[in-house]
């Protein structure tokens, strides 16, 4: 018999659950067959074991999973979907009002005295953004940073398309995303191997068996394209090899290098292999890890041109994926859920709410207790018929007999009130005050400043979780960028570029008026510049699109209406009719005719 260990990992929070909690750290058999695979790692099966608990407590099926682990009276439980609540309401707040790809030093791009890295700047900026806009970002956004928020992890995957002649952007569920982390790595750097991996359940109308399905993306040195240079023995031990077309061969370092487009000074020794594979469960022995698979007993996929995908050089230097982590964690690869620390809270909620249920129940339809009645017989059974209580129902009581009646109003009364306090509770601890969740009445507010107090928790843990996104994007969006050099895409030219960021949008809403009054007296006093003000206006919200345009605009408003308000003389116009005809006759040539009668005439 096994004997019960205090396990702490990044999941150590699901231990009280029954169907996480065993002897070995394996989670219960029930909660999902296929983490028992004998491919899966063993560092991986709580992690997948989590990210099933979590989707269950999302869709309100936490109560089945539980029923179909054991827990019988589980069945009868109600959700009324505060989980997703919480995790949508998280999301809002994280991802903002808005979503913008921002490459610093663009709005210079306009100046007079433009320097060329600002307009480069501006140019990538305009083709960031018209990518974007094609490929769907904040869509893909949304898909992704959900199940960041709610599971801890989210993952990119970028591949070019020739056909649409841009960067495809997908989002992939973290259950296939195995990275292979080295021991005395630093979990913040990148893996140079990282599986994407799922069963493929059999077929048996076509004869299919149930299939494993893995797709890997390793960083590795360039191979050669054939073992020896051209006139050197094939068993010469010495032979160079021989480098493919555009790749050289590095004599000092015995290594092949590749100028690749983004750093035409600096030649690189790796690229970036894929291999997309096949293998029938039936196939794979007991204790075979998913990174060390026999590659002679897999079956390739074939990509559409007909190019076989085993070990196919991308000729690119990094993994097109982006793992984004919902926390910042120390020491660990993968992020935490937002409901991590408020699952408890959330089971509670839960099973007051089901009692809740049932009290409603009694309140609704009463018990009632008769006394002195007398109940019709069955003619049939000879037992005496139940009583059925509706409206307009007459019972003729006995001498001495009663109703009583059964109230369960206050108990259910003192539930709602319970339900109201696990949820407040819930809420602190999440970071997510009422007034963002929307269960405060604008009105019971006092002033905006209290609001704002109130809003401090959430502004916190919005700047945490956009922390750690801040290198990911930057890191998504770079990556856009050299694989459209690689591509050779038209527009994109070789070299280093400046690099992008995603500027989210204000999470909470703005009070405009204020800041419009604000900046008319910053402004007006001279306290900050008309830029500053124009980009606060921005920032609140005002369609304002280009900063410098704006300013160019007010500017020359602002000397038509000087020009407007000056005096005639200073302008050189004559104030009436009369001298401007005096002026006219003192300007004209003589002509023998007195003035007085030119200007008669006139």
């Amino acid at each position: 018999m096994g004997l019960p260990r205090f396990l702490i990992d990044a999941w150590s929070w699901l231990n009280y659950k029954p169907v996480m909690a065993s002897h070995d750290g394996r989670p219960h058999r029930a909660l999902a067959p296929e983490i028992q695979a004998t491919w899966l790692p063993d560092e991986a099966v709580r992690r997948l074991a989590a990210y099933k608990v979590l989707t269950a407590y999302d869709s309100n099926q936490a109560g089945e999973l539980a029923a179909f682990a054991g827990n019988e009276d589980a069945a009868e439980r109600r959700e009324f979907g505060d989980p997703s609540s919480f995790v949508d309401t998280t999301l809002a707040h994280v991802l903002g009002q808005s979503q913008q790809i921002v490459v610093p030093g663009a709005e210079h791009a306009k100046d007079p005295e433009a320097t060329p890295d600002a307009v480069a700047a501006a140019h990538l900026q305009e083709r960031l953004r018209a990518w974007a806009e094609a490929e769907l970002l904040p869509l893909r956004m949304q898909a992704c940073e959900r199940k960041a928020v709610l599971l801890g992890d989210g993952v990119y995957l970028l591949a070019w398309d020739p056909e649409r002649d841009r960067v495809r952007l997908r989002t992939i569920d973290p259950g296939f995303y195995f990275p292979v982390l080295e021991d005395d790595a630093d979990p913040g750097d990148f893996p140079k191997r990282v599986h994407l991996a799922w069963e493929l359940p059999e077929d048996p109308k076509r004869g299919i068996k149930a299939r494993l399905r893995r797709i890997t993306y390793e960083l590795g040195p360039i191979s050669p394209a054939t073992a020896t240079m051209p006139g050197t023995p094939e068993d010469d031990e010495a032979s160079t090899p021989r480098p493919a077309a555009g790749d050289m061969y590095d004599a000092g370092t015995g290594t092949i290098r590749r100028t690749y487009p983004w750093a035409p000074s600096r030649p690189s020794p790796w690229t970036c292999y894929l291999t997309d594979a096949e293998w029938r469960l039936e196939d794979l022995r007991h204790g075979q890890a998913l990174d060390d698979l026999p590659l002679d007993e897999a079956t390739f996929r074939t990509r559409a041109d007909g190019v076989l995908l085993r070990r196919l050089d991308l000729r690119i230097d990094f993994l097109p994926l982006v793992h984004i982590s919902n926390t910042v964690q120390d020491g660990e690869h993968f992020g935490q859920s937002t409901l991590a620390k408020v699952m408890q809270a959330l089971d509670e909620l839960a099973e007051t709410d089901t009692d809740s249920a049932r009290a409603s129940a009694t309140t609704g339809a009463p018990i009632i207790g008769l006394a002195g009645a007398h109940a019709e017989v069955d003619r049939v059974t000879g037992r005496p018929k139940p009583l059925a209580i509706q409206p307009g129902t007459v019972f003729q009581l006995a001498d001495g007999g009663r109703m009583d009646v059964l109230d369960t109003s206050s108990q259910l009364a003192e539930l709602r009130a319970r339900v109201e306090e696990i949820r407040d509770r819930a809420a602190v601890n999440a970071r997510l005050p009422a007034v963002s969740l929307g269960t405060v009445d604008p009105s019971d507010v006092p002033s905006g400043y209290a609001l704002q107090l109130s809003l401090g928790p959430l502004d916190s843990l919005v700047d945490s979780m956009r922390l750690a996104r801040a290198h990911k994007y930057s890191l998504l969006l770079r990556m856009v960028q050299r694989l459209h050099q690689a591509g050779q895409a038209e527009g994109w030219p070789a070299g280093e570029q400046p690099p992008a960021r995603l500027v989210f949008g204000p999470h909470t809403p703005t009070d405009r008026a204020a800041i419009l009054d604000e900046v008319v007296k910053g402004v007006g006093a001279g306290v900050f510049s008309l830029e500053t003000g124009i980009r606060m206006l921005q920032d609140a919200g005002y369609p304002i699109e280009d900063i410098r345009e704006e300013v160019a605009r007010l500017d020359a408003r602002r000397e038509a209406n000087a020009l407007d308000s000056e005096p005639a003389e200073k302008r050189g116009e004559p104030e009436t009719a009369e001298e401007a005809n005096q002026g006219e006759a003192e300007d004209d040539p003589p002509t023998g005719e007195a003035p007085s009668h030119r200007s008669k005439a006139a």
